[in-house]
């Protein structure tokens, strides 16, 4: 398991607490600077269109359950290929 926490937003990633076996809910702090095309009408009524993100920072990650981030892990979500078998 590694302890890179903004790993865990990552596709075929996943958090799991370590103190408690939670790997369904948590509660993430994240900073993000992003790019973003906004598409307005007419009217005034703007939509995002695409978003890239620039730069994520993880602050924190905390297990729902247990109220703390000390256990809390990343590692493959289930079905997830690893370079070594792949």
């Amino acid at each position: 398991m590694s302890t890179d926490l903004a790993s865990g937003l990552a596709d075929r990633k996943r958090f799991r607490c370590g103190g408690c076996g939670n790997v369904t809910r948590f509660d993430v702090e994240v900073v993000e600077r992003t790019r973003r095309f906004v598409h307005a009408d007419l009217s005034g009524a703007a939509a995002v269109e695409r978003e890239e993100v620039l730069a994520r920072e993880v602050v924190e990650v905390v297990c729902h359950w247990c109220a703390t981030g000390e256990h809390v892990a990343v590692e493959d979500a289930p079905g997830a290929v690893t370079a070594t078998e792949g």
